[in-house]
Order: structure tokens, then C-alpha cells, then sequence
């Protein structure tokens, strides 16, 4: 049995294969595909839309291989050859979004997104009339994952499952083994583990020998892990837990419905069509749907608050559908309240992810142990996502913490995406000020042809809506380096509005790495930021009359004396 592999190496992060695929859904791209010209095409596709990076390399695999994973996964309409050929016409032409791939590029929120990749892993199984190699009975791997959890659960008492343990045991095995058996071999690789005085030597040894034994590569097998736990998240279901990962609670009836429909496809054709469409989830039926909801007005209860059902039409799945997400959302919310108000003691992982994106630097090591890292293509959402943490750590904010941030989040609190071109990155009201938050990586003249506009924008909006109250409303521009042409655009503070009426603004360019010092002044206590943090923003607005590279200089002094005062409070 080789590894098997619920998504692509390439395309580690499953939420790009839908920017992708909004990408191909405008484009004439779309059924042409195939031949190094059509995939070089795609290719600069994806790299104008800002999805992968174009860099010199002028070559065609990165198409082929976006291609390749939306066609894995059902998204695009797989090429038939050979004695599937025949089925074609019945499938569709080949590389059209197909049913499920218009259902992902239509989802606008999280949650849709996900029940879109839940739908393709429940459809995906092993071996298939698209993935051969395997010398084992047809199964489902995310069944198989997801019923091994649910063992180790009752064995144990906790469902996690690590990525060493994924790498070199649960990618490795199928149904054909008892999951009883599969758990006690996890548990016996975790106990051994666990006995080993030098872990990282252990994990070494044990993947070399893998590698030795299946005639791999010793990396091959982290990464499959590593795609595969990507993949598995991206259906909602499971969410990280240390270096691996945990069912998500909210999602438990769900996952042991999904576990016990052992269903396999008919026929090659009945699997081609299951991929294309999506599996049928539990939640598609009625009897399902309603455990579920029941389930999770039970979880909301048990937290506090009370749903009532007796005025809501729960005739068809479709109606119980539009009832549970409105649960779901609830509970989400519940979750995120959580979470902001751990970051208050979250100050030191908060600083050194500003760090990493100060030094573009992909990783580092805590003092406590852990480390934290910024996938390659993603530093700008993590940009944005920081950003919000630090905030969120002062503990002052008067909105709520989702009311505060314009990008997407997921199960694990991490961001899937930047906030859309259409509004601000982040809104922070406090009791006396709104700040309208702008973050980005772009540096050199690029920064002001692509911020300038926008930003001034955005906060001319916040701005008109706040005259009435009395607000202040301040504008906080965030770049690892400030462009003196886009510190002079901001410096002049005006924007016109539609009747000609000029209103000043008042935007402040700031070097992260100032924002950095000032949070690290405080990062035994972050609130204590939000006093001098207006007073700060204030006095840097009135040197603005300054040339702009003056004023520059200005903003990074003031924002220093601010940190060293700071220091001294603490002191």
C-alpha cells in the first residue's frame, strides 16, 4: 500500500483552488486546458488574478498541475481515456466546471466553501476509475480517517491524531485493516514516542525507514501528511489540535453519520458522476438533517442560549438547511468570542508573527516550544490576520470581533483569504474613535498606485457616515516600508465627495516594524496601547504639513518616544 493523497502537493492551501477556479469561470480558458500553450495560459491567468506567483519561471506545470488537482477533486471535468473514454459525452466535455465546481465558485461564505470540499472528499475514493496503483479493496479515505478518529476517541478518550502518526501509518493503511487494529498501532507508535528521549531523531529514524522500505523519498511522506490535514480542514470537520489534528464538536453527529454510509459506487460511470456533483451528505435527507439540527440547538443550550425551533419551517432539507446555518453561525460566534479574548495573553506569538512578516521570514520557534508558521503564498491574509489579533488584544473594541475584520475565517480562527477590494482590511470601533485599518506588502511607487486611492477611499467613507456622532474617524496605513509617495498622498488628507463637498482625512503611514515596538512596549498588558494610541495618531496628523519624507521620519519618532514611554510605565 503506497501513500495515498487527498489533494496536491501543489496546491497545499485547498481554499486557492477556488480563487483559481473564480478565475477560470470568466475566462475563455475554461473546456481548453490542454497543451503547453493552454497551460502556460492558465498559468498567466492565475498569476494576473495575484493566486500564484509568476515570478521567471515561464514554464507550463504549474497549469497542468492546478488543472490535475481541480479535476481530482471533482471541480473540473475530468479527460477520459482508454475504456473510460466513452463516458465522456455522459460527463461532459473535458476541464468545464462541472456541478460541484460552480456550487464552490457561487459559495460566498466559509461554511459553503467547505460543504463544497466535504461534498468532493465523501466522493473521493481509492482505487477509482481516476486514481489506480492501489492494491486494496475501493474505499473512502476520508471515512477511513474520520472513523479512526472516533476509534482513538473511544480508546483513549481524545479523537487527536498526529501528522507523525498520519505520515507513517494512517496514509499507509486502508478499510482492509480493522480500525480497531489501526488505532493500536497509532497508539503504540505514540507510546514509543513518547518514551524517546530525542524526538526529533525518532520521527527521523522512523520516516527513513519508511522511506527504505516503500523506496520513497523520506519528505514525501511529511508532505503527503501535511496536504492531506489541509485538505481534511478545509471540509470543516476537523480542526488542528497541536501538530495534528481533532474532530470539530460542533460537527459529531454529522461525522458519525458520514462513517456509518459505507456505501461504495456502482460502477465506474456512478463514480465519475459522484465525483462531478458532489457525494450526497447526510444533511441532504431529511432524518439526517434534523439529528444535526437537533444536535446543535442541544450544543447551543448546553452553552446558554436557547434556540426555539417551534416558529421555524423545517419541511425539507432545504428548510432545515437555512435553520442549521443559522445555528452554526451562532455557535461560530460563540467561538470567536472565545478566542478574542485569549489573545490578551497571546502577546508574544502575536509579535513574532509581525516578525515574520517584517523579515519575511516563513517560521519561528516560540519560547515555550511552539512554532508558528506563514504558508509561503499566504503573507498577505496572515498580514491582515495579525493585525486584527493585536487589536483584538487590546480588548477595547465596542464592535464585535467579526464586525472587525473584512477577510474570511476558518474553523481554526486562521485566515482563507484577504479582505475583498471593495471595503477596508478592518474596522475598529472603540468608545472614542473609529479606526479604519489598511495592511500591505507591496513597497516601492507600486504601494501608492495600489493604495493611495483605495485607502482614502475607504476611510472618506467611515468618515461621512461618523460626521453626525462626532466620531473621530482615523485611517492607519500598516507597510513593512512606506513609500514616500504614498506618505505624501496620505499627508494631504482630502477627499471629495460625490457633490463636490471636501472632507479632511485623517490617515497615518506607519512602518510595522514601529507598530511592532509599540505592542511589544506592552506585551504584558496590550490594553494598555489604546490611551496613547489616539494621542499618537493625533500628533502625527499635525506634522503633516511637513514635506513627506520629514514626515515620514516624524511618525516613526513619534511612534518611538510612544514605545519608550511605554517601557518606562511598565518599568
Amino acid at each position: 500500500m503506497r501513500p495515498w493523497l487527498l489533494g496536491n502537493t501543489t496546491v497545499r492551501s485547498p481554499f486557492r483552488l477556488r480563487e483559481g477556479l473564480v478565475a477560470l469561470s470568466t475566462s475563455p480558458l475554461q473546456g481548453c486546458l490542454r497543451g503547453r500553450e493552454q497551460e502556460k495560459a492558465f498559468r498567466q491567468l492565475l498569476g494576473e488574478r495575484g493566486i500564484v506567483e509568476l515570478g521567471e519561471d515561464k514554464s507550463y506545470s504549474v497549469g497542468r498541475k492546478w488543472r490535475s488537482a481541480l479535476s481530482k477533486l471533482g471541480f473540473l471535468c475530468p479527460k477520459l481515456v482508454g475504456r473510460l473514454a466513452e463516458y465522456q459525452d455522459r460527463l461532459g466535455p473535458p476541464d468545464i466546471i462541472t456541478e460541484n465546481g460552480w456550487r464552490l465558485v457561487r459559495a460566498e461564505s466559509v461554511a459553503g466553501w467547505q460543504e463544497c470540499f466535504l461534498r468532493a472528499l465523501a466522493a473521493l475514493f481509492i482505487p477509482s476509475a481516476l486514481e489506480n496503483g492501489y492494491d486494496c479493496r475501493v474505499f473512502s479515505p476520508l471515512r477511513h480517517i474520520l472513523a479512526l478518529m472516533v476509534e482513538l476517541e473511544k480508546m483513549t478518550g481524545e479523537n487527536r491524531l498526529g501528522i507523525v502518526e498520519m505520515s507513517l501509518i494512517v496514509q499507509l493503511t486502508s478499510s482492509e485493516t480493522p480500525i480497531s487494529d489501526i488505532a493500536r498501532a497509532v497508539l503504540d507508535f505514540r507510546e514509543r514516542r513518547d518514551a524517546a528521549e530525542r524526538k526529533r531523531e525518532f520521527d527521523r529514524d522512523a520516516t527513513n525507514a519508511a522511506a527504505a522500505q516503500y523506496k520513497m523519498v523520506a519528505s514525501t511522506f511529511k508532505d503527503y501528511a501535511d496536504t492531506n490535514f489541509r485538505y481534511l480542514k478545509a471540509t470543516g470537520l476537523v480542526q488542528s489540535k497541536g501538530r495534528g489534528i481533532a474532530l470539530v464538536p460542533e460537527k459529531r453527529v454529522l461525522i458519525e453519520r458520514l462513517i456509518k454510509d459505507t456505501r461504495l459506487p456502482e460502477s465506474d460511470l456512478d463514480y465519475l458522476q459522484m465525483l462531478c456533483s458532489g457525494a450526497i451528505l447526510p444533511t441532504d435527507e431529511k432524518d439526517g438533517a434534523l439529528a444535526v439540527l437537533y444536535d446543535l440547538t442541544n450544543q447551543l443550550e448546553r452553552r446558554g442560549h436557547l434556540y426555539d425551533l417551534g416558529a421555524k419551517k423545517l419541511d425539507t432539507p432545504a428548510d432545515i438547511a437555512v435553520v442549521r446555518h443559522e445555528i452554526e453561525d451562532l455557535l461560530a460566534q460563540l467561538n470567536e468570542l472565545e478566542y478574542a479574548a485569549q489573545q490578551a495573553e497571546l502577546g508574544e506569538e502575536i509579535s513574532e508573527f509581525l516578525g515574520l512578516l517584517v523579515n519575511r521570514r516563513e517560521s519561528k520557534t516560540l519560547s515555550n516550544g511552539n512554532k508558528i508558521e506563514i504558508p509561503k503564498s499566504e503573507f498577505p491574509a496572515y498580514f491582515e490576520w495579525t493585525i486584527w489579533r493585536a487589536f483584538l488584544a487590546i480588548n477595547s473594541l465596542v464592535n464585535k470581533p467579526w464586525e472587525a475584520r473584512c477577510f474570511k475565517i476558518d474553523q481554526d480562527f486562521l485566515p482563507v483569504g484577504t479582505a475583498p477590494g471593495n471595503g477596508p482590511d478592518m474596522i475598529f470601533e472603540f468608545e472614542d474613535m473609529i479606526l479604519v485599518v489598511e495592511v500591505t506588502l507591496t513597497s516601492s511607487s507600486r504601494q501608492e498606485a495600489a493604495e493611495g486611492e483605495p485607502v482614502r477611499r475607504h476611510v472618506a467613507k467611515y468618515a461621512e457616515e461618523h460626521t453626525a456622532t462626532g466620531k473621530p474617524v482615523f485611517g492607519l496605513f500598516l507597510a513593512v516600508n512606506i513609500d514616500t509617495n504614498t506618505a505624501n498622498t496620505f499627508r494631504l488628507g482630502e477627499w471629495y465627495l460625490r457633490d463636490d463637498r471636501k472632507i479632511d482625512l485623517h490617515i497615518v503611514p506607519m512602518a510595522l516594524s514601529d507598530f511592532r515596538d509599540i505592542l511589544d512596549a506592552t506585551r504584558e498588558n496590550v490594553s494598555a496601547v489604546l490611551p496613547k494610541l489616539k494621542e499618537l495618531l493625533r500628533d502625527c496628523r499635525m506634522y503633516s504639513n511637513k514635506d513627506a519624507p520629514e514626515w515620514k521620519q516624524k511618525v516613526t519618532e513619534l511612534a518611538q518616544g510612544v514605545a519608550a514611554s511605554l517601557i518606562r510605565t511598565n518599568d
